[in-house]
């Protein structure tokens, strides 16, 4: 029983407290390969479906928050998803639920971001297993099960057997992706909407109930994108003090 108590007692002060900053160049090479995951085609369709669980995840929980029944939540492997909730299909209910999507994303590694620039590793990664499994119990397609399950699992394998670096090196590339991987999906649906083939998008959705342009309310999560990207960069780049000092040539003085 002792053994239990400490036990619990050292994962909950590893959980609430903080663990040391990464490296500088450990930030920086997971900014690059978190930008480069974002820029390059063939990884993006597979990275991508972390933001749809992001987007989809947005929209189950505002349908929840603003009292709307939650019936169930599918992904599908061209890294597309849909969220069925049930309630009035109009009002403040409905139009929240159909602006969190593109929302979620950008927010979500914006609040990532801020729990590391407070040395709060630990408590991102469970944090983030903790959202995943809660969605776990909506979710309604094998592929959606697969899908979280592989993304928990790999969550949990990195903050139960990594090390400090691969914790931080880890969590700061999930933090980054989500802030550069946010307006990619915005700038994707405003290229399918002028093309026509986007008529029940969320942007048109939200036209639809509230009147407002559909341009507009992508405009809005582009705005919302951008925003969180600077500030979320911001946290998490490296102080200047932890970075190397650039040698001087020889003969100059200070």
């Amino acid at each position: 029983m002792d053994v239990d108590t400490v036990s619990i007692a050292d994962m909950w002060d590893r959980l609430t407290g903080t663990q040391p900053d990464p490296p500088w160049w450990l930030v920086i090479l997971v900014a690059l390969v978190a930008l480069g995951a974002v820029l390059h085609g063939p990884t993006w369709r597979v990275a991508r479906n972390a933001v749809t669980i992001a987007h989809e995840g947005g929209h189950a929980l505002i349908a929840l928050v603003t009292g709307r029944k939650l019936d169930g939540i599918k992904l599908h492997s061209d890294t597309s998803g849909v969220t069925v909730s049930r309630g009035k299909p109009h009002g403040p209910g409905m139009v929240f639920t159909a602006l969190a999507g593109y929302l979620a994303p950008p927010l979500l590694g914006l609040l990532f971001a801020a729990l590391l620039a407070g040395g709060r590793i630990t408590l991102m990664l469970w944090f983030s297993l903790a959202l995943l499994a809660v969605m776990l119990l909506k979710i309604r397609n094998f592929y959606g099960l697969f899908s979280i399950a592989v993304t928990a699992a790999i969550i949990f394998g990195v903050s139960w057997f990594g090390g400090a670096k691969t914790q931080a090196g880890f969590a700061y590339l999930a933090a980054f992706f989500l802030l550069f991987a946010a307006a990619r999906p915005v700038v994707e649906l405003q290229r399918m909407r002028a093309r026509h083939m986007a008529p029940s998008s969320d942007a048109d959705q939200l036209a639809h109930l509230t009147g407002v342009p559909g341009l507009a309310w992508v405009s809005l999560f582009g705005v919302v994108a951008l925003g969180a990207l600077l500030t979320g960069g911001l946290m998490l780049t490296p102080d200047s003090g932890s970075l190397p000092d650039v040698p001087r040539p020889p003969g100059l003085s200070g």
